[in-house]
């Protein structure tokens, strides 16, 4: 989530869902907002996760054919999908190569 999703109602409609909520505060902040509590070491590992996650969300959707699908029928955006998810692992192993 971005920093928009820090207004304080959100958080605490997420709080009343008995979700947690990791997102950054912005780095400006309105002078009637609360000091922001820091993450603890847990939060701060699955907030690197969630990030690596929407990264590669990101690459599929920009890089690899996966924001816009011109095709009909599960079966066929499930492959179209999956060749992009194939790509995508063959640059990132590319990637590793010396």
């Amino acid at each position: 989530m971005d920093s928009a999703y820090y207004a304080k109602a959100i958080r605490e409609q997420s709080k009343k869902l008995g979700h947690e909520t990791l997102v950054k505060p912005p780095k400006r902040r309105c002078k009637n907002q609360e000091a922001p509590t820091p993450f603890t070491d847990e939060q701060k590992q699955r907030f690197k996760k969630r990030t690596i996650v929407e990264q590669l969300s990101g690459r599929l959707k920009d890089e690899f054919g996966g924001r816009i699908i011109y095709l009909k029928g599960a079966a066929k955006i499930m492959t179209h999908r999956m060749f992009g998810v194939v790509a995508l692992t063959v640059d990132q192993l590319l990637r590793l190569a010396p």
